[in-house]
């Protein structure tokens, strides 16, 4: 009890904190370190994982248009249990762009879930390796869950099964990522086994005899292209086409890598958050171009990108959430 009193106290003071940084206005404090942000419509979804550790997640919701700040400390939230004995915590978030159902993912875990209207998860799918926080769970322009996993045998020495579609690749010790791409289909029973799918990515691939290693993808973002756009942990950009071509496509300022988001914004540029260690977020044009659209930032996680192109970012370490305005162009009004 004394430690969770510590840990409410400490979150009491931090949402007090410094001013936000330069050119960015604070939204929302108080939550007890936000990991993953959602926008749907005028509504802000943010994942914490609590301040007690009793419970696998938490979910706020913050109207933006609302009056702001807010203390999300005094405001109602969902409480989701643990599932099992195993007590894994979720660390990935996406939203169905139709249906607006949420889809959480275990942080370093083997599943995904589904929210129900009444607060519980329904497992979604099972049979990952190594699923971690961050963008790792999103949904591509035609509403199919991307999700990246990592395989590495030194990670899991119990697990002997090779990847699912590299089994001509069994002697080669394949380490490396898994890229699924899941369609939403209530007629499919659940949970989706992915153990038993073959990956969107890679295909064929030769392992440590294929002439190199793959690098470990930690975040993923769709393009209006049908391309998806990848970051490594040391900040390289890759992307995928739509005939499965893999390749560099840019690198962020030299540095290490985690528990980053990306997203793609409709002009066709994508934004990433830099993590902890990176302390800013970074914006890749269209042509591969990157540029820093913040600075100074705690921590900064999760991120998301409203219908007015304002610009949203989870400062983990301060427990708050904070607003960049106009960070990308309105797309050109129809008439």
């Amino acid at each position: 009890m004394a430690l969770v009193g510590a840990l409410l106290v400490f979150g009491a003071v931090a949402a007090e904190g410094p001013p936000a940084p330069a050119g960015m206005e604070i939204v929302a404090t108080g939550v007890p370190r936000p990991l993953q942000l959602a926008i749907d419509g005028a509504t802000l979804i943010v994942l914490s994982p609590g301040a007690g550790g009793d419970v696998a997640g938490e979910l706020y919701r913050v109207d933006v248009g609302g009056e702001l700040p807010v203390d999300l400390s005094r405001q109602p939230r969902v409480r989701i249990p643990y599932r099992d004995e195993r007590l894994a915590a979720l660390g990935s978030l996406a939203l169905h762009p139709i249906t607006r159902e949420l889809f959480l993912g275990e942080e370093n875990g083997h599943r995904v879930y589904r929210l129900g209207d009444d607060g519980r998860l329904t497992t979604y799918a099972v049979g990952l390796q190594r699923l971690s926080g961050g963008g790792t769970l999103v949904f591509d322009a035609d509403a199919r869950l991307i999700v990246v996993d990592y395989v590495d045998p030194r990670l899991s020495p119990g697990e002997e099964r090779t990847p699912p579609g590299l089994e001509q690749f069994r002697e080669e010790d394949y380490r490396g990522p898994l890229v699924f791409r899941l369609t939403i289909d209530s007629a499919i029973p659940l949970p989706r086994r992915l153990g038993a799918l073959a990956p969107l990515f890679p295909r064929a691939w030769g392992g440590r005899q294929g002439g190199a290693l793959l690098p470990r993808l930690i975040s993923a973002a769709p393009q209006p292209s049908g391309q998806l756009t990848f970051l490594s942990s040391n900040g390289s950009v890759y992307r995928l086409g739509p005939e499965n071509t893999f390749g560099p496509f840019t690198r962020l300022p030299a540095g290490q890598y985690n528990r980053t988001t990306m997203l793609g914004a409709p002009d066709g540029s994508v934004f990433v958050s830099g993590g902890f260690h990176a302390s800013a977020i970074f914006r890749i044009g269209p042509d591969g171009a990157v540029t820093t659209v913040a600075t100074n930032l705690s921590d900064p996680e999760g991120i998301a990108l409203d219908a007015r192109g304002d610009l949203y970012v989870a400062e983990s370490s301060y427990h708050r959430i904070v607003r960049l305005r106009g960070a990308t162009p309105l797309p050109p009004s129809r008439r």
